[in-house]
């Protein structure tokens, strides 16, 4: 069994839980269900850097990354160095995160919030609407072609954008439909957590180009970026890089800036 396999069980029991102690009817209550949302397509389309910085504490692959950040200072730094949208991994189990950390990037910030967890129920998406998200990621490794459809169709409904993450080309084959924005490739092997940018350079051509991509994992120089545009990449998620400085706001302004010169 791989990490996937295990999050997924994780998950599962983690949503039953959540469902039983916050009704449906109670989110769609929530302040921010009402809040009109901002399209991190739109935003990448626009952009020369395409940089979708995350927010992370740690991860499966290298454990602990920065635990001392406070999620608001990350996300106003973040809007100020000029990055496109923001990862907030939700996963508290394998990557530390929360859902207020949602709220709390949401309060401090406008730019388009992205909710990065393991969605495997319907319930998750209105969650992330609740919280505050205007985008939501689809992993295809863990979902079938008819969920893909289900949950990228809701998400719509809700005027969040759908990011759709793939990893190889059987993937990306059952997954493309209209009800997406954005794919994104995964660099990372997730069965080896080898990194390689071939996977975004390969799977690139197979892309119709009514989508807007993204290559996500191992991008950490702006060689990396530079390699990556060619292929018609036009957003870049990137991790582990900023978050492990003292100040990822910072470090993605001075990235920025370089990226463009």
């Amino acid at each position: 069994m791989n990490i996937l396999d295990k999050i997924v069980i994780d998950k599962r029991k983690e949503v039953d839980l959540r469902k039983s102690l916050i009704p449906i009817f109670q989110l769609e209550q929530s302040v921010l269900f009402e809040r009109q949302t901002n399209s991190l397509a739109q935003n990448l389309k626009a952009s020369d850097s395409g940089i979708i910085a995350e927010h992370k504490r740690r991860s499966p692959s290298k454990s602990i990354i920065n635990q001392d950040l406070n999620v608001q200072d990350v996300a106003k730094g973040y809007e100020d160095a000029g990055v496109c949208g923001m990862s907030v991994l939700t996963d508290s189990k394998y990557f530390g995160g929360a859902l207020d950390d949602l709220l709390m990037a949401r309060a401090s910030s406008t730019i388009p919030l992205l909710r990065k967890e393991f969605i495997i129920d319907t319930y998750q998406i209105i969650e992330a609407k609740a919280y505050g998200a205007d985008v939501i990621l689809l992993i295809a490794a863990i979902l079938t072609k008819e969920e893909i459809k289900l949950f990228s169709e809701l998400a719509k409904s809700l005027n969040l954008d759908v990011l759709l993450e793939v990893h190889n080309e059987e993937e990306l084959h059952k997954s493309i439909m209209p009800s997406l924005d954005m794919l994104g490739v995964n660099n990372r092997n997730l069965k080896t957590f080898e990194v390689s940018l071939d996977t975004s350079k390969q799977l690139s051509q197979m892309i119709p180009g009514d989508f807007v991509k993204v290559s996500e994992s191992g991008i950490s120089s702006i060689e990396a970026i530079k390699e990556l545009q060619p292929y018609g990449y036009e957003g870049f998620l990137i991790g582990e890089n900023f978050m492990k400085t003292n100040n990822p706001g910072l470090s993605a302004s001075k990235f920025i800036k370089n990226l463009e010169l």
